[in-house]
């Protein structure tokens, strides 16, 4: 599976501050909100991973990842240059995919829970149609809501709908076989003039290729769209992490415990930050790590 991180846009909403910087190179705890979902896609095993964002924005997220190739991956960069809908997302990174399957994840979406990695690992294996992930909300009314039946089994959807069926709002996380490509490419723009990832979801469920995996009791999905809730999800993780002593999102961490890297490769990105407690946390880990022989998989990490 390829992995797509959409990271284009302009925060608006997140004004001033955007007018000079990607919103997904914010801080969120102590880390750039961009490590959230780039860490998502690692937890799931991919390790191949196309990041779009604007012309301006691109050389920023090119300083900080380079090519992936510190933590056991490989990033590519493509552009956006206009917002044309999350669904353009497969039309900018079509020879990216292959002719692979796909998760897509947005680039402001934080995702936290207990055994996050063995979800994912259990939903990216084989897809076949699509794969939504659902996480309950108070006001379904804002967000696009998916409604299933007893097997998970997606029946109906609704964009901000008046008489809500269900309070599963449908997360900025996608996995995707490879027709997705071609239905992308068939696209019609909305009335908003973009390609609506809900139309690409319809597509599925209308031929009963589509499921909705429930994060249910236990699990975080944080907005990161405001200051407030910019502010509220940094609070959030800065609570977890000082409660438990383990960093949330910490893509060097993630990357030694799936075995993308050895404790020795970890420790010196560790190095390199030395002067930050974030630098210091991964030297331990990786020290903590070296006499279990390096490298163990993916158990370790099921919890981030």
């Amino acid at each position: 599976m390829k992995g797509i991180i959409l990271a284009g846009g302009t925060g608006t909403r997140l004004h001033p501050a955007t007018l000079v910087v990607s919103k997904q190179l914010l801080a969120v705890g102590d880390k750039p909100m961009l490590y959230y979902p780039l860490s998502t896609l690692m937890l799931a095993g991919i390790r191949d991973i196309l990041l779009i964002s604007t012309p301006r924005d691109l050389p920023q997220f090119k300083r900080l990842l380079g090519d992936g190739s510190e933590l056991g991956l490989s990033i590519g960069y493509a552009e956006q240059d206009a917002p044309r809908g999350i669904a353009d997302a497969f039309r900018v990174g079509a020879s990216h995919v292959g002719d692979d399957s796909v998760a897509l994840i947005l680039g402001d979406n934080i995702f936290h829970g207990p055994g996050f990695s063995d979800v994912l690992h259990g939903n990216a294996q084989d897809v076949e149609g699509c794969v939504l992930f659902g996480y309950p909300v108070n006001d379904p009314e804002r967000y696009g809501i998916g409604e299933t039946d007893g097997r998970g089994r997606l029946v109906s959807l609704e964009e901000k709908p008046d008489r809500p069926r269900s309070n599963r709002a449908v997360t900025g996380l996608y996995f995707y076989d490879n027709e997705v490509v071609d239905i992308a490419k068939n696209l019609s723009p909305s009335p908003r003039g973009e390609l609506e990832i809900t139309d690409v979801n319809r597509h599925y469920l209308e031929r009963d290729r589509a499921r909705l995996v429930d994060l249910g009791r236990g699990f975080a999905w944080l907005d990161t769209g405001t200051p407030a809730s910019l502010l509220e999800a940094g609070q959030y993780v800065h609570m977890l992490e000082e409660r438990q002593g383990v960093r949330i999102a910490c893509i060097e961490e993630v990357a030694l415990r799936m075995g993308f890297i050895g404790a020795q490769e970890c420790h010196r990105l560790g190095e390199r930050m030395s002067g930050s407690e974030y630098g210091r946390y991964v030297m331990e880990v990786s020290e903590e790590f070296a006499p279990q022989g390096g490298q163990t998989g993916t158990a370790a990490a099921t919890d981030w």
